[in-house]
């Protein structure tokens, strides 16, 4: 694996992110913070961020105006394949399951994923 090549678990605090947010703009919003976090962390354009049907589904789980406070994330960047390409990497954000009580205190992981 390139050295370039990065994962790294984030817990991200969604309720200071959507304070005074209105109902039916929380879990929209939540998905734009998101990817704003991510695009931040891992130095890749917004626009190269990618969010996993694992992450949509873990915020749109309880509706559109409960949103978790605290979310557990993936974050790896990739690079792109083929040519012509403007960029070079590309970031994925998938959800991490973690117990609720375990996301208060966890840090800043690095992964590193074996290979198969």
């Amino acid at each position: 694996m390139p050295k370039d090549v990065v994962s790294r678990d984030f817990t991200i605090n969604l309720h200071k992110r959507l304070f005074n947010i209105g109902a039916k703009k929380r879990a929209p919003r939540a998905i734009k913070e998101i990817r704003k976090f991510a695009a931040m962390n891992m130095a890749t354009a917004e626009k190269d961020v990618r969010i996993d049907a694992t992450v949509n589904k873990a915020v749109w789980s309880t509706g559109i105006a409960v949103v978790p406070s605290r979310m557990r994330i993936r974050v790896s960047r990739l690079r792109q394949t083929g040519e012509g390409k403007e960029r070079k990497f590309y970031t994925v954000v998938s959800h991490v399951a973690v117990p609720r009580k375990e996301l208060r205190h966890m840090k800043t992981v690095t992964v590193e994923e074996q290979a198969e």
